[in-house]
């Protein structure tokens, strides 16, 4: 079986010579440490058995959050974890992108404005779910970012568990959303482009956006 870090142990050092000027740090860093995992690069530990007399020699591994190897066990732990704390009933999936004019903005600015988009989101999931014509209440929600496509193209966007109804505004009583629809897209649509573009306007960054994407995101 193949895995990345074979792919990158054998193509990884040509890719590089060719893209990296292109290449953000943090991308290289994951990049060089995925390759150094579990090699004689980053050393080891020995195992002995008094027993049977027997030495095993481990290698030790890169733990970078990236890795697909060493980090596959924690992720399956902090899934279990996030299964745990949802309530038991229906929930919605929601999903937050943006659009082709801000998407090499948010490539070279991450930090920024993947903090904007989950902002931006968030607000404006809670401020409609709190109008009593769909929840009426604060709804519970967790979102996990995305970066890429299927197709490994960079497509940064955010998929949100939504519970299917929210807590009422005096907290004292659980309102439940219908089964079948949680919030109206279009009236989500015009609140994010609003925050969003209302978060970005307290950054640099905001005179390097087309006037027209304004009409696009949501």
């Amino acid at each position: 079986m193949v895995e990345l870090a074979d792919i990158f142990r054998i193509h990884g050092s040509q890719y590089r010579a060719r893209f990296k000027n292109h290449m953000l740090p943090n991308h290289l860093k994951a990049m060089q440490a995925i390759e150094e995992c579990r090699t004689e690069a980053l050393g080891g530990h020995v195992y002995f058995c008094e027993k049977c007399g027997e030495n095993h020699y481990s290698y030790h591994s890169c733990k970078n959050r990236h890795c697909p190897k060493c980090q596959n066990d924690s992720a399956n732990e902090w899934l279990q974890k996030q299964q745990e704390l949802l309530l038991t009933g229906t929930h919605f999936m929601n999903t937050w992108t943006l659009p082709d004019s801000l998407r090499q903005l948010a490539r070279n600015n991450q930090k920024i404005m993947y903090n904007i988009l989950f902002k931006a989101s968030a607000a404006t999931l809670q401020k409609l779910a709190l109008d009593p014509r769909y929840v009426g209440g604060e709804i519970g929600m967790m979102g996990v970012l995305h970066t890429w496509r299927r197709d490994i193209g960079y497509h940064p966007h955010i998929h949100y568990i939504i519970s299917a109804g929210g807590l009422s505004p005096d907290g004292t009583q659980w309102l439940f959303a219908g089964k079948n629809f949680l919030l109206p897209v279009k009236a989500l649509s015009i609140i994010f482009r609003a925050k969003f573009r209302d978060e970005l306007k307290k950054t640099k960054l905001f005179s390097a956006v087309p006037a027209d994407t304004w009409k696009k995101i949501g």
